[in-house]
C-alpha cells in the first residue's frame, strides 16, 4: 500500500480538535459535552451580517479579484481607522481565512527550512502551518508565573542564527489571554531592527480586551513599515467563523507582490464571505460593548471557579477569550480524553483542550488545558461542576 509523505505524516495535530472522535463517541453514546475546546463562542453574530445573507441577488457566484474585492478593501479601510490603523487599499491582500494570511506570511518572509521565532505557549496550528510552509518554529518560553508576559529580549536573541527570518507573535493572545505592551513592542522593534527580521503580529483577537493596556497594532510601531506583517481575520471579530475571510496586510509593497502570487495560485478568497463581511463593517459599537461585557464575566466566573477547585489554578486573562490552567492530574491529556470516554455526571460532561499541543518544548503544559470560555454563564457554571467532580475521582491524580 502506498504511503503518504513523511511530511504529512509529521504533521502535528490540532490539540484544539485531537480528541474530537472520542467527543462524537460520548455524544453518540448519549451524553452532552460542554465544549470548552474551541474558539466558538454561542453569542449571536451582527444583525448586519444575518441580514446580508439574504442579499445576495446575483444570478451566479463568480471568482473574485485574487488580492480580493476591491469594495471590501476599501470598506476595510474604514474598520482600521477606527482603530487608529492609517493603511490603503493596495496594503491589503483578502485571505480565505487568518490561517491563509498565516501561510502567505511564512511563505514569503521564508525560505525552505528557515527559522522563526515564536513565544510559547501559542495557537496549537502555528505548528502545523509552519510545517505546510517548511519553516521551523524556534521557541521562547513565556512562563505562567508571569501570567505568560513577554520573556526577556536576550531569550529571544540567544535563538537567532543566520537561518532566523522573523518573530512572531499573537496579541491579544491566544491561548493564553495576554496584552503586549507598548514596552514590550518596542523591545520587539530593536530586535527585529538590528537583526533584519520581519514582525508578523497575529491580530485576530483585537476586539477583546480586558485590560487598562491598549493594544497597539504592530502596523502603528513606527521605524517597523517595511518588515511588518498582520494578520487578520473576521472569524472572531463578528463570531462568524464559518465566513473564512481573513487578511494579510504589509506596507512592504515588494512583500504585497510576491504574496500576490500565491493568492492567484488558489484565484480567489470566498465570494459569498466577502460579501458578508463587507456588510459587516457596519456593525455598531454596541455589539462589541456586549460582546465585551459578557466574556468579561465569563472570564471572571471562570477563574474564580478554577482557582477554588484544590491543585487548580489560572491566570486572570486580558484580552481573547481563552485561560490555560493547571490541573492536579499527572497528564492532561490523558485526563481530557478520559473525561470522554470514561466519566459523566448525569450523563454530562466536558471537553478541553490539552495544553501541551500549543508548546513546543517538549514536557512543557503537560498538565495544563487551555479553556474557552464561549459558553454562557450557566453552562460554564455547570462545566466547572463536572471538573471539579471529576477531578475529585480521576484515578491519575499528580
Amino acid at each position: 500500500m502506498l504511503k503518504p509523505s513523511k511530511r504529512s505524516i509529521n504533521l502535528p495535530q490540532a490539540a484544539t480538535r485531537k480528541l474530537s472522535k472520542f467527543a462524537d463517541a460520548a455524544k453518540k453514546a448519549g451524553k452532552k459535552v460542554y465544549h470548552l475546546n474551541i474558539g466558538q463562542p454561542d453569542v449571536d453574530s451582527p444583525e448586519q451580517v444575518l441580514q446580508a445573507l439574504t442579499k445576495y441577488d446575483q444570478k451566479y457566484i463568480p471568482y473574485t479579484a485574487s488580492q480580493g474585492n476591491l469594495s471590501y478593501r476599501e470598506k476595510l479601510l474604514k474598520y482600521y481607522r477606527k482603530h487608529n490603523i492609517d493603511i490603503t487599499a493596495e496594503e491589503i491582500l483578502v485571505t480565505a481565512s487568518g490561517s491563509e494570511a498565516l501561510f502567505f506570511a511564512l511563505s514569503v518572509a521564508c525560505d525552505l527550512d528557515d527559522e522563526i521565532i515564536v513565544p510559547e505557549p501559542f495557537y496549537t496550528n502555528y505548528s502545523t502551518i509552519a510545517g505546510i510552509a517548511g519553516v521551523n518554529i524556534i521557541p521562547v518560553t513565556a512562563k505562567f508565573e508571569e501570567s505568560f508576559a513577554l520573556p526577556p529580549i536576550e531569550s529571544f536573541s540567544e535563538k537567532i542564527t543566520d537561518k532566523t527570518k522573523a518573530i512572531l507573535i499573537c496579541n491579544p493572545s491566544n491561548p493564553t489571554g495576554y496584552v503586549y505592551s507598548e514596552k514590550e513592542l518596542l523591545e520587539l522593534k530593536e530586535l527585529c531592527i538590528k537583526h533584519n527580521l520581519f514582525l508578523i503580529s497575529d491580530e485576530v483577537y483585537r476586539e477583546f480586551n480586558y485590560s487598562e493596556t491598549e493594544i497597539i497594532s504592530a502596523l502603528n510601531i513606527s521605524g517597523m513599515e517595511d518588515r511588518t506583517i498582520v494578520v487578520d481575520s473576521v472569524s472572531k471579530r463578528y463570531n462568524t467563523c464559518g465566513l473564512r475571510i481573513g487578511a494579510f496586510i504589509t506596507r512592504n509593497q515588494d512583500v504585497i507582490t510576491s504574496t500576490l502570487k500565491y493568492a492567484q495560485a488558489r484565484l480567489s478568497p470566498p465570494t459569498l464571505g466577502q460579501f458578508v463581511a463587507e456588510e459587516a463593517i457596519e456593525t455598531p459599537d454596541s455589539y462589541f460593548d456586549e460582546v465585551t461585557e459578557k466574556f468579561i464575566g465569563r472570564r471572571d466566573l471562570l477563574v474564580e471557579r478554577i482557582n477554588n477547585i484544590p491543585g487548580a489554578k489560572c491566570n486572570k486573562p486580558e484580552g481573547a477569550f481563552y485561560l490555560l490552567a493547571k490541573l492536579p492530574v499527572d497528564n492532561a491529556e490523558n485526563f481530557c480524553k478520559w473525561l470522554l470516554t470514561d466519566f459523566d455526571d448525569n450523563q454530562e460532561t466536558i471537553m478541553f483542550a490539552p495544553a501541551e499541543g500549543f508548546y513546543k518544548t517538549p514536557g512543557l503544559g503537560v498538565n495544563e488545558v487551555r479553556i474557552a470560555y464561549v459558553l454562557n454563564r450557566k453552562d460554564l457554571n455547570r462545566a466547572m461542576d463536572i471538573l471539579e467532580k471529576a477531578l475529585a475521582t480521576y484515578p491519575g491524580k499528580e
